[in-house]
C-alpha cells in the first residue's frame, strides 16, 4: 500500500510537505524524511502522536524507548511500521520537532492506494519550514501573552520579597523525620 502524508505548520504561511511512503516503512523512516526535507539536524527527542479528530494526542511513537503510560503501549519509531497505526484516509498525526516548546507539524494521511514505493519520498515541498528550535525570548515574541493569560509574571513565587530573616527557625525544631511521626 502507498500512503500519501501531508504535513503543514501553523507558524509559517504556505508551508507544506507531501510524502509518498510505502505502508511498510517505519516511523523512523518518516522522521528521517521530514528532517531531510526541512534541513533540521537529527539531535532532538522528536515524537509522533496519533491524534483524534480534534487534534488531541493519543498514541505516541518515540524516537527512543521511554516509559509508557497506562493508557497506551510504548512504541518506538524504529520498530513501528506506518500501517500499524495509520488505517484511514484523513487520519491525523503530529510530529513534534521542537520538544522544549512542543512545536509541531500537523499531518494527515491524505491518500491510500495499492502498490509499493521504495521507502519514503518527499513529492512536494512548498514554502520554508519554521526554525527548528526557538529560544524563550523568540517564543515570547511570537506569543507575548503566553504567561500573562494565566496570571504569571516575573515575581510568581514572591522571590523578590523573600527575606531569610523572616524564617522562624525555632518553629521547625519540633519536626523530626526519624520517628516516622510525619507520615
Amino acid at each position: 500500500m502507498i500512503f500519501t502524508l501531508t504535513f503543514s505548520s501553523e507558524e509559517v504561511e504556505n508551508f507544506r510537505m507531501v510524502f509518498e511512503a510505502d505502508s511498510d516503512s517505519t516511523f523512523l523512516d518518516l522522521h528521517k524524511a521530514i528532517l531531510s526535507a526541512t534541513g533540521y539536524p537529527d539531535d532532538q527527542m522528536t515524537s509522533f502522536f496519533m491524534c483524534n479528530d480534534r487534534w488531541e494526542k493519543e498514541q505516541e511513537v518515540t524516537l527512543v524507548e521511554m516509559g509508557s503510560s497506562f493508557e497506551y503501549d510504548n512504541m518506538v519509531m524504529e520498530q513501528t511500521h506506518l500501517d500499524e497505526l495509520l488505517h484511514d484516509k484523513g487520519q491525523r498525526l503530529i510530529y513534534i520537532f521542537d520538544p522544549m516548546f512542543e512545536r509541531y507539524f500537523f499531518g494527515r494521511l491524505t491518500e491510500m492506494k495499492a502498490g509499493h514505493v521504495a521507502g519514503i519520498v518527499c513529492k512536494q515541498k512548498q514554502g520554508k519550514a519554521p526554525k527548528q528550535l526557538q529560544t524563550e525570548s523568540e517564543m515570547e515574541a511570537l506569543n507575548p501573552k503566553r504567561g500573562a493569560d494565566i496570571g504569571l509574571d516575573d515575581d510568581f513565587y514572591g522571590d523578590s520579597q523573600y527575606d531569610e530573616g523572616d524564617l522562624d527557625v525555632d518553629g521547625f525544631q519540633d519536626l523530626s523525620f526519624e520517628d516516622g511521626s510525619m507520615f
